[in-house]
Protein backbone atom coordinates (compact mmCIF):
# COMPACT_ATOMS: atom_id res chain seq x y z
CA UNK A 1 0.00 0.00 0.00
CA UNK A 2 1.32 3.51 -0.81
CA UNK A 3 0.91 5.62 1.88
CA UNK A 4 0.12 9.34 1.54
CA UNK A 5 2.44 11.84 2.86
CA UNK A 6 1.04 14.87 2.17
CA UNK A 7 0.06 15.45 5.98
CA UNK A 8 3.43 15.33 6.60
CA UNK A 9 4.44 18.54 4.42
CA UNK A 10 4.10 21.56 6.00
CA UNK A 11 4.80 24.58 3.49
CA UNK A 12 7.50 27.77 4.49
CA UNK A 13 5.78 30.20 6.25
CA UNK A 14 2.07 28.50 6.61
CA UNK A 15 0.53 28.76 9.30
CA UNK A 16 0.24 26.08 11.90
CA UNK A 17 -2.28 23.52 11.70
CA UNK A 18 -4.80 22.93 15.00
CA UNK A 19 -3.59 20.82 17.68
CA UNK A 20 -4.33 16.92 16.75
CA UNK A 21 -2.77 13.58 17.72
CA UNK A 22 0.40 13.47 16.39
CA UNK A 23 1.22 11.52 13.64
CA UNK A 24 3.44 8.16 13.28
CA UNK A 25 6.34 10.10 11.91
CA UNK A 26 5.80 13.09 14.21
CA UNK A 27 6.10 10.67 16.99
CA UNK A 28 9.54 9.69 15.77
CA UNK A 29 10.37 13.16 15.97
CA UNK A 30 9.19 14.46 12.12
CA UNK A 31 9.15 18.46 11.90
CA UNK A 32 8.39 20.51 9.22
CA UNK A 33 12.09 21.60 8.56
CA UNK A 34 12.20 18.31 6.90
CA UNK A 35 9.28 17.96 5.19
CA UNK A 36 10.42 21.05 3.38
CA UNK A 37 13.61 19.14 1.72
CA UNK A 38 11.27 17.03 0.19
CA UNK A 39 7.86 16.78 -1.67
CA UNK A 40 5.10 14.15 -1.74
CA UNK A 41 5.91 12.50 -4.61
CA UNK A 42 9.88 11.80 -3.31
CA UNK A 43 8.37 10.38 -0.12
CA UNK A 44 6.07 8.23 -1.67
CA UNK A 45 8.91 6.43 -3.09
CA UNK A 46 11.74 7.07 -0.66
CA UNK A 47 10.26 7.16 3.22
CA UNK A 48 11.08 8.88 5.78
CA UNK A 49 13.42 7.02 8.29
CA UNK A 50 15.12 8.06 11.46
CA UNK A 51 18.20 6.09 12.68
CA UNK A 52 17.85 4.82 16.01
CA UNK A 53 21.15 2.84 16.65
CA UNK A 54 24.73 2.82 15.06
CA UNK A 55 26.66 0.05 14.53
CA UNK A 56 29.55 -1.74 12.63
CA UNK A 57 27.29 -3.80 10.25
CA UNK A 58 24.94 -1.07 9.69
CA UNK A 59 22.05 1.75 10.70
CA UNK A 60 18.90 0.30 12.38
CA UNK A 61 15.86 3.13 11.21
CA UNK A 62 12.49 3.22 12.04
CA UNK A 63 9.66 4.93 9.84
CA UNK A 64 6.22 4.75 9.70
CA UNK A 65 5.92 1.07 9.04
CA UNK A 66 9.13 0.46 8.96
CA UNK A 67 11.84 -1.35 10.87
CA UNK A 68 15.06 -2.05 8.80
CA UNK A 69 18.77 -1.96 8.75
CA UNK A 70 20.99 -0.08 5.87
CA UNK A 71 24.14 0.20 5.57
CA UNK A 72 26.19 2.14 7.25
CA UNK A 73 27.40 5.10 6.58
CA UNK A 74 30.54 7.67 7.50
CA UNK A 75 28.59 10.81 7.93
CA UNK A 76 25.20 8.84 9.34
CA UNK A 77 24.51 9.36 13.14
CA UNK A 78 22.10 8.69 16.04
CA UNK A 79 18.77 10.86 15.09
CA UNK A 80 19.37 11.57 11.45
CA UNK A 81 16.53 11.28 9.27
CA UNK A 82 17.22 9.72 5.83
CA UNK A 83 15.10 9.19 2.77
CA UNK A 84 15.13 5.62 2.39
CA UNK A 85 15.76 3.97 -1.11
CA UNK A 86 14.07 0.53 -0.22
CA UNK A 87 15.30 -1.35 -3.78
CA UNK A 88 18.96 0.04 -2.61
CA UNK A 89 19.26 1.13 0.97
CA UNK A 90 23.04 2.36 0.22
CA UNK A 91 21.67 4.95 -2.23
CA UNK A 92 19.34 6.66 0.49
CA UNK A 93 19.42 10.38 1.04
CA UNK A 94 20.64 11.83 4.35
CA UNK A 95 18.26 15.08 5.03
CA UNK A 96 20.21 18.35 6.08
CA UNK A 97 20.22 18.59 10.35
CA UNK A 98 18.63 20.98 12.44
CA UNK A 99 21.68 20.17 14.83
CA UNK A 100 24.80 18.48 15.51
CA UNK A 101 27.04 17.03 18.13
CA UNK A 102 30.70 16.43 17.35
CA UNK A 103 33.99 15.92 19.31
CA UNK A 104 37.55 15.33 18.37
CA UNK A 105 37.86 11.73 18.23
CA UNK A 106 39.79 10.49 20.91
CA UNK A 107 43.58 9.45 19.80
CA UNK A 108 46.31 10.61 17.45
CA UNK A 109 43.95 11.23 14.09
CA UNK A 110 42.36 13.91 15.68
CA UNK A 111 39.32 13.14 13.68
CA UNK A 112 35.87 14.42 14.18
CA UNK A 113 33.18 11.89 15.94
CA UNK A 114 29.77 12.36 15.59
CA UNK A 115 27.45 12.02 18.77
CA UNK A 116 23.97 13.16 17.83
CA UNK A 117 21.94 14.92 15.54
CA UNK A 118 18.55 16.79 15.38
CA UNK A 119 18.44 17.25 19.26
CA UNK A 120 16.42 19.60 20.43
CA UNK A 121 17.59 19.52 24.11
CA UNK A 122 20.51 18.17 26.04
CA UNK A 123 21.01 17.35 29.76
CA UNK A 124 24.22 18.04 30.69
CA UNK A 125 24.01 15.05 33.89
CA UNK A 126 26.62 15.07 36.59
CA UNK A 127 26.15 14.19 40.32
CA UNK A 128 27.13 15.81 43.59
CA UNK A 129 29.94 14.24 44.49
CA UNK A 130 33.45 13.95 43.21
CA UNK A 131 32.51 13.85 39.49
CA UNK A 132 31.25 17.47 39.60
CA UNK A 133 33.87 19.60 37.71
CA UNK A 134 32.96 22.83 36.24
CA UNK A 135 35.19 22.78 33.83
CA UNK A 136 33.90 19.73 32.34
CA UNK A 137 30.58 21.73 32.20
CA UNK A 138 31.60 24.51 30.52
CA UNK A 139 32.90 22.02 27.39
CA UNK A 140 29.72 20.48 27.20
CA UNK A 141 27.61 23.84 27.67
CA UNK A 142 29.72 25.05 25.16
CA UNK A 143 28.99 22.45 22.79
CA UNK A 144 25.47 22.61 22.92
CA UNK A 145 25.51 26.61 22.88
CA UNK A 146 27.59 25.70 18.72
CA UNK A 147 24.87 23.57 18.42
CA UNK A 148 22.23 25.55 19.26
CA UNK A 149 20.61 23.46 21.16
CA UNK A 150 19.01 24.09 24.44
CA UNK A 151 21.55 22.89 27.77
CA UNK A 152 20.18 21.81 31.05
CA UNK A 153 22.44 20.50 33.61
CA UNK A 154 21.26 18.15 35.87
CA UNK A 155 22.53 17.39 39.07
CA UNK A 156 21.73 13.50 40.23
CA UNK A 157 22.49 11.95 43.32
CA UNK A 158 21.11 14.78 45.24
CA UNK A 159 19.91 12.06 47.99
CA UNK A 160 23.44 11.21 49.06
CA UNK A 161 24.19 14.33 49.05
CA UNK A 162 24.07 16.18 52.15
CA UNK A 163 23.90 20.32 50.52
CA UNK A 164 23.46 20.47 47.22
CA UNK A 165 23.87 24.29 47.24
CA UNK A 166 27.19 24.50 46.79
CA UNK A 167 26.98 22.28 43.46
CA UNK A 168 23.75 24.47 42.51
CA UNK A 169 25.82 27.81 42.87
CA UNK A 170 29.23 26.44 40.83
CA UNK A 171 26.24 25.08 38.07
CA UNK A 172 24.69 28.22 37.47
CA UNK A 173 27.48 30.70 37.55
CA UNK A 174 28.25 28.91 34.51
CA UNK A 175 25.44 30.51 32.38
CA UNK A 176 22.91 32.46 32.76
CA UNK A 177 21.15 30.99 30.32
CA UNK A 178 21.33 27.35 31.41
CA UNK A 179 18.71 25.57 33.59
CA UNK A 180 20.59 23.98 36.70
CA UNK A 181 18.45 21.15 38.62
CA UNK A 182 19.07 18.95 41.28
CA UNK A 183 17.24 15.41 41.57
CA UNK A 184 17.11 11.88 42.58
CA UNK A 185 16.83 9.86 39.51
CA UNK A 186 15.77 6.98 41.38
CA UNK A 187 12.58 9.42 42.81
CA UNK A 188 9.40 10.41 40.75
CA UNK A 189 11.29 13.70 40.36
CA UNK A 190 13.03 13.16 36.89
CA UNK A 191 9.98 12.65 35.52
CA UNK A 192 8.31 16.25 36.88
CA UNK A 193 10.78 17.95 36.35
CA UNK A 194 11.98 17.24 32.92
CA UNK A 195 8.36 17.05 32.03
CA UNK A 196 8.48 20.41 30.02
CA UNK A 197 11.45 19.82 27.52
CA UNK A 198 10.42 16.01 26.96
CA UNK A 199 6.99 16.76 25.09
CA UNK A 200 5.64 15.19 22.01
CA UNK A 201 7.75 15.09 18.73
CA UNK A 202 10.95 16.68 20.92
CA UNK A 203 14.69 14.84 20.92
CA UNK A 204 16.38 14.96 24.54
CA UNK A 205 19.76 14.03 25.06
CA UNK A 206 21.80 12.81 27.83
CA UNK A 207 25.42 13.27 28.24
CA UNK A 208 27.82 13.08 30.81
CA UNK A 209 30.22 10.69 32.18
CA UNK A 210 30.24 7.51 33.33
CA UNK A 211 28.37 6.44 36.65
CA UNK A 212 26.65 9.57 37.00
CA UNK A 213 22.79 8.43 36.14
CA UNK A 214 22.14 8.99 32.58
CA UNK A 215 20.64 5.56 31.91
CA UNK A 216 18.87 5.96 35.07
CA UNK A 217 17.53 8.83 34.38
CA UNK A 218 16.23 7.16 31.09
CA UNK A 219 14.53 4.35 32.91
CA UNK A 220 12.47 7.39 35.11
CA UNK A 221 11.15 8.96 32.15
CA UNK A 222 9.67 5.81 30.99
CA UNK A 223 9.27 4.62 34.28
CA UNK A 224 10.16 1.31 33.35
CA UNK A 225 13.66 -0.12 32.17
CA UNK A 226 14.88 0.61 29.28
CA UNK A 227 18.67 1.31 29.38
CA UNK A 228 20.79 -1.22 31.79
CA UNK A 229 21.98 0.44 35.02
CA UNK A 230 24.77 -0.25 37.98
CA UNK A 231 24.66 -0.70 41.21
CA UNK A 232 26.43 2.80 43.34
CA UNK A 233 30.05 2.07 44.12
CA UNK A 234 30.34 2.17 47.62
CA UNK A 235 33.87 3.81 47.41
CA UNK A 236 32.75 7.30 45.40
CA UNK A 237 28.92 6.98 45.59
CA UNK A 238 29.42 6.56 41.29
CA UNK A 239 27.39 4.06 39.11
CA UNK A 240 29.05 1.44 37.15
CA UNK A 241 29.47 1.89 33.46
CA UNK A 242 26.71 0.24 31.78
CA UNK A 243 25.28 1.84 28.23
CA UNK A 244 27.55 0.46 25.54
CA UNK A 245 26.51 2.48 22.59
CA UNK A 246 24.13 5.52 21.44
CA UNK A 247 20.49 4.49 21.28
CA UNK A 248 17.12 6.18 20.64
CA UNK A 249 14.14 5.20 22.45
CA UNK A 250 10.24 6.61 22.66
CA UNK A 251 8.08 7.59 24.80
CA UNK A 252 4.39 6.26 24.50
CA UNK A 253 3.96 10.08 23.75
CA UNK A 254 6.13 10.78 21.20
CA UNK A 255 9.49 12.41 23.02
CA UNK A 256 12.80 10.78 21.49
CA UNK A 257 15.44 10.31 24.27
CA UNK A 258 18.95 9.44 23.75
CA UNK A 259 20.96 8.10 26.25
CA UNK A 260 25.03 7.50 24.85
CA UNK A 261 28.26 5.95 27.15
CA UNK A 262 29.92 7.98 29.52
CA UNK A 263 32.51 10.15 28.32
CA UNK A 264 35.67 10.29 29.66
CA UNK A 265 37.26 13.10 27.68
CA UNK A 266 35.48 15.91 25.32
CA UNK A 267 37.58 17.57 22.72
CA UNK A 268 36.01 20.48 21.27
CA UNK A 269 36.66 21.39 18.00
CA UNK A 270 34.76 24.22 15.49
CA UNK A 271 32.96 25.51 18.65
CA UNK A 272 34.42 29.17 18.71
CA UNK A 273 30.94 30.86 19.31
CA UNK A 274 29.76 28.24 21.89
CA UNK A 275 32.61 28.80 23.69
CA UNK A 276 32.47 33.13 23.24
CA UNK A 277 28.68 31.97 24.58
CA UNK A 278 29.52 30.51 28.20
CA UNK A 279 32.43 33.23 28.57
CA UNK A 280 30.81 36.42 26.89
CA UNK A 281 31.45 38.34 29.65
CA UNK A 282 34.96 37.70 29.20
CA UNK A 283 34.78 38.36 25.60
CA UNK A 284 33.14 41.37 26.35
CA UNK A 285 35.72 42.67 28.09
CA UNK A 286 38.81 41.43 25.83
CA UNK A 287 36.95 43.59 23.49
CA UNK A 288 37.58 46.67 25.07
CA UNK A 289 41.54 45.66 25.51
CA UNK A 290 44.20 48.31 23.57
CA UNK A 291 45.30 45.63 20.86
CA UNK A 292 42.72 43.42 19.42
CA UNK A 293 45.56 40.42 19.34
CA UNK A 294 45.86 41.04 23.16
CA UNK A 295 47.09 37.72 24.84
CA UNK A 296 45.38 39.38 28.26
CA UNK A 297 48.96 38.98 29.82
CA UNK A 298 51.69 41.95 30.07
CA UNK A 299 50.12 44.07 27.08
CA UNK A 300 49.50 47.50 28.04
CA UNK A 301 45.66 48.69 27.80
CA UNK A 302 44.60 45.55 28.84
CA UNK A 303 40.88 45.37 29.97
CA UNK A 304 40.70 42.19 31.55
CA UNK A 305 43.64 42.06 33.47
CA UNK A 306 42.34 45.21 34.66
CA UNK A 307 39.48 43.39 35.93
CA UNK A 308 41.25 40.91 37.14
CA UNK A 309 43.49 43.08 39.75
CA UNK A 310 40.27 45.00 40.56
CA UNK A 311 38.42 42.13 41.45
CA UNK A 312 35.43 41.74 38.85
CA UNK A 313 36.53 38.57 37.45
CA UNK A 314 37.59 35.00 38.31
CA UNK A 315 41.38 34.12 38.11
CA UNK A 316 40.50 30.38 37.49
CA UNK A 317 37.39 30.91 35.18
CA UNK A 318 40.22 33.66 33.18
CA UNK A 319 42.26 30.45 33.32
CA UNK A 320 39.77 27.93 32.08
CA UNK A 321 38.63 30.30 29.29
CA UNK A 322 41.87 30.78 27.64
CA UNK A 323 42.41 26.91 28.18
CA UNK A 324 39.32 26.15 26.34
CA UNK A 325 39.85 28.74 23.50
CA UNK A 326 43.61 27.93 22.98
CA UNK A 327 42.36 23.99 22.80
CA UNK A 328 39.47 24.65 20.60
CA UNK A 329 41.93 26.77 18.16
CA UNK A 330 44.48 23.84 18.03
CA UNK A 331 41.89 21.24 17.51
CA UNK A 332 40.07 23.20 14.60
CA UNK A 333 43.46 24.20 13.21
CA UNK A 334 45.12 20.54 13.19
CA UNK A 335 41.85 19.04 11.61
CA UNK A 336 42.11 21.57 8.70
CA UNK A 337 45.32 20.64 7.64
CA UNK A 338 44.75 17.05 8.45
CA UNK A 339 42.08 17.94 5.69
CA UNK A 340 44.64 19.08 3.86
CA UNK A 341 46.94 16.60 3.94
CA UNK A 342 44.57 14.18 3.12
CA UNK A 343 43.19 16.24 -0.24
CA UNK A 344 46.42 16.41 -1.50
CA UNK A 345 47.82 12.61 -0.75
CA UNK A 346 44.65 12.06 -2.43
CA UNK A 347 45.35 13.98 -5.24
CA UNK A 348 49.00 12.34 -5.75
CA UNK A 349 47.48 8.89 -5.53
CA UNK A 350 44.89 10.03 -8.89
CA UNK A 351 47.88 11.54 -10.55
CA UNK A 352 49.86 8.06 -10.15
CA UNK A 353 46.81 6.23 -11.59
CA UNK A 354 46.41 8.29 -14.33
CA UNK A 355 49.78 8.40 -15.22
CA UNK A 356 49.96 4.06 -15.29
CA UNK A 357 47.05 4.08 -17.70
CA UNK A 358 48.99 5.86 -20.16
Amino acid sequence: MTRDYSKFLTPAGSSPLPKRAPSPLQMLGWKPFFSQQTDVDTLATTPPVRVTEVHRSGLRVLGDGIDTTIPPGPEATVGDWFLLDQTNPANSILLDRISLFERRAAGHDRKRQMIAANVDTVFIVTSCNRDFNVARLERFVALAFEAQVTPVILLTKADLCDDTAPYLDDARAISNRVVVEALNAKSSEPADKLASWCTPGQTVAFLGSSGVGKSTLVNALFQRSVADTGAVREDDNRGRHTTTHRQLHFTPDGCAVLDTPGMRELQLTDVEDGIAEVFDDLVTLAGRCRFNDCAHETEPGCAVRKALEAGEIDADRLARWRKLAAEERFNTATLAQRKAHEKSFHKKIKTVQQKKKR
